[in-house]
């Protein structure tokens, strides 16, 4: 009777050892104990009936490393469950790759969240570079590592760029990312932001990036700004390349935003340096001056009389004679003498006369007539004609 009792003790014994066993299955991940290591690997205790064995190449990538360097006694580590018998009756597990299960897990996450993640270019590949992220290969395709295009793709290996995965396959392995979609996210987040501050009047800093025949476009931080001709300079500008340069850091001025069309027009010009400011206390209605012919219109010509002060002679105020044109008179670049006719302060407008400057100039037209020129076109009669200086 008591031998009998003995054995029911033994397999009720018996069975809570087994109840108390994990049961594990091979392809698992199980967290386990180390009991020993050796230069051959470890022993690892997994809550099995038997202890699992860790051969040293299942214990990390690089094979260089010594056991007891990646692992000591008493470490708690996951592994990989291979085989559940290698044939001596121990489990075979694998660190190596539970590690980069979990990397892979890791990865998923961040790809399901969108977060961002660095890595580190380590070589070019056909069509794009490669990295690695705790020892998982991600690839970068060439059209996404920024957006600006990156003509040498030798330029980027050995540097960290931040990137978001835009594709997943943990089965595969395989792990494409993007560096040029964080800049996308982070350009969006300063549009948003220089649109909600930017506001007419105030002064900016930005730099240069296009010039066009009307203008400069200047980058204000991701949103692009323009700057007319004709807010260059005080002075008459003719081409952008006269003042700007693309790379050119700037300070401008903010004249108008228009969100809804998406336009910021801006201006180089300080407004306390505007010559008109000095135009009424240097000059008056009467003042006979010097300036340069600016441009030649069929109304007449603009004559800058100081430097960003422009006014018109109209067409009636070239010569005494009757002229078709400004132009079969006065050409750009022309020196002439002006009598000043009128100031407008208010709009910045002052009137012009080149003949009333001159005095009465038909005596001088006359001289070429009196050469037998009686039927020579008055653009002949005048092109020879230079007036006082």
């Amino acid at each position: 009777m008591a031998e009998e009792n003995n054995k029911a003790s033994m397999n009720e014994f018996m069975d809570e050892i087994e109840t108390s066993m994990k049961t594990i299955r091979a392809g698992e991940v199980v967290k386990g104990k180390i009991i020993s290591v050796s230069e051959d690997g470890a022993a690892v205790n997994i809550g099995y009936m038997s202890d699992a064995l860790l051969p040293k190449s299942e214990m990390s990538s690089n094979q260089d490393v010594n056991p007891d360097e990646i692992l000591k006694e008493n470490d708690e580590v996951y592994v990989y469950v291979m085989k559940m018998n290698n044939g001596e009756g121990n489990v075979l597990v694998s660190k190596k790759i539970a590690d980069r299960i979990k990397v892979l897990d890791k990865l998923e996450s961040v790809f399901k969240k969108g977060d961002i993640l660095e890595v580190t270019i380590s070589k070019t590949v056909k069509g794009g570079v490669v990295g690695f992220i705790e020892g998982i290969r991600v690839f970068m395709p060439a059209s996404q590592i920024s957006l600006a295009y990156v003509k040498d793709l030798n330029s980027v290996v050995g540097k960290t760029i931040k990137v978001k995965i835009i594709e997943f396959e943990k089965e595969k392995e395989e792990v494409v990312v993007s560096g040029k979609k964080v800049e996308e996210e982070h350009l969006k987040v300063k549009k948003d932001e220089l649109w909600n501050t930017i506001k007419a009047g105030e002064k900016r800093e930005g730099v240069v990036v296009r010039l066009t025949n009307f203008g400069a476009f200047v980058d204000l931080g991701g949103v692009d700004g323009l700057v007319h001709l004709s807010e260059l300079s005080w002075k008459r500008v003719k081409k952008a390349s006269d003042v700007v340069s693309v790379g050119d850091k700037v300070e401008v001025y903010v004249l108008d935003v228009d969100r809804e069309k998406n336009r910021i027009s801006l201006s180089l010009k300080d407004v306390s340096e505007d010559p008109w400011n000095n135009v009424s206390s240097k000059f008056k209605a009467g003042d006979i001056v010097e300036g340069t012919v600016s441009k030649v219109v069929d109304f007449g010509a603009f004559v800058e009389i100081m430097d960003g002060v422009e006014g018109l002679v109209h067409l009636s105020q070239i010569s005494e004679d009757r002229i078709l044109k400004a132009s079969d008179a006065l050409k750009a670049g022309d020196k002439v003498k002006v009598k000043i006719l009128d100031i407008d302060s208010e709009k910045d407008r002052i009137s012009l006369s080149i003949k009333e400057a001159a005095g009465k100039p038909q005596g001088d037209f006359k001289k070429y007539v009196d050469r037998g020129q009686a039927n020579t076109s008055l653009a002949d009669l005048l092109k020879d004609f230079k007036f006082e200086k």
